[in-house]
């Protein structure tokens, strides 16, 4: 039987690289590390709702942590005169330092960089964000499937895409599963670019579940230019 395996996992070490990048020293930092990005992850999924973040990337190295965080909407992150983003750094502190007490070293703040996202509808956690807002919003779900599918098959770096709801669709008592898809999107090709995010709809008659997958065309090594040796002519005479 075949295994259903996660695109972005499928593909490290081949076209993607890890989201948490660190060397832990001992067991015991290994599990305060992992502890550590497991939580601010959560914090910040359920903080960031809303801004369009879509990748949260964390970075660690002598008694520094830097998070990296990638947005459709940076101004909402950063906020007016960048109070949003220094409000968010302190939280950000306070978690780390309220889980592990060692893993920053006293008086140092978490580093904190916000990277904007150039095309929204290239990315998948931001385009499954945005069906779930217009689903929260009581639009047809037939109707949001097909207006994001056409908008996000329009942009050029997109050869396909697939979107899949699933749940009590249009309140209806039995739950269901309905999926569009235009384009390809080849799941077993290593160096196919496919971004892949999964999301939730808060309805009140149940919680619809989002999944985007979105082909962006295949993923090429750069060829390293040839050396190119000097000519009898042209070489140093000693």
């Amino acid at each position: 039987m075949t295994h259903t395996v996660h695109p972005y996992a499928h593909r490290l070490g081949i076209i993607r690289d890890w989201k948490s990048r660190w060397f832990a020293a001992d067991k015991k930092s290994y599990r305060e590390n992992i502890k550590v990005d497991e939580t601010l992850r959560r914090f910040l999924t359920k903080r960031l709702r809303g801004t369009y973040t879509s990748g949260i990337d964390i970075e660690r190295s002598a008694g520094e942590l830097r998070v990296i965080l990638s947005t459709a909407r940076p101004g909402l992150v950063i906020g007016r005169s960048g109070e949003n983003a220094t409000k968010l750094r302190a939280e950000l502190t306070e978690v780390v330092r309220k889980v592990a007490p060692n893993a920053l070293p006293a008086g140092k703040q978490v580093k904190f960089d916000i990277n904007e996202i150039r095309q929204p509808e290239t990315d998948a956690a931001v385009v499954a964000y945005m069906i779930a807002e217009g689903l929260e919003k009581r639009m047809p779900f037939r109707r949001v499937l097909k207006s994001t599918i056409e908008k996000v098959i329009a942009v050029r770096e997109v050869e396909g895409v697939r979107i899949a709801l699933s749940g009590r669709l249009g309140g209806a008592e039995m739950s269901r599963k309905e999926e569009l898809k235009k384009g390809r999107i080849p799941l077993q090709t290593f160096r196919a670019d496919i971004d892949f995010a999964h999301e939730q709809a808060y309805l009140p008659y149940g919680v619809i579940g989002i999944k985007v997958w979105i082909y962006r065309g295949n993923v090429y090594q750069d060829k390293k230019a040839p050396v190119r040796m000097p000519s009898s002519e042209n070489a140093p005479r000693g």
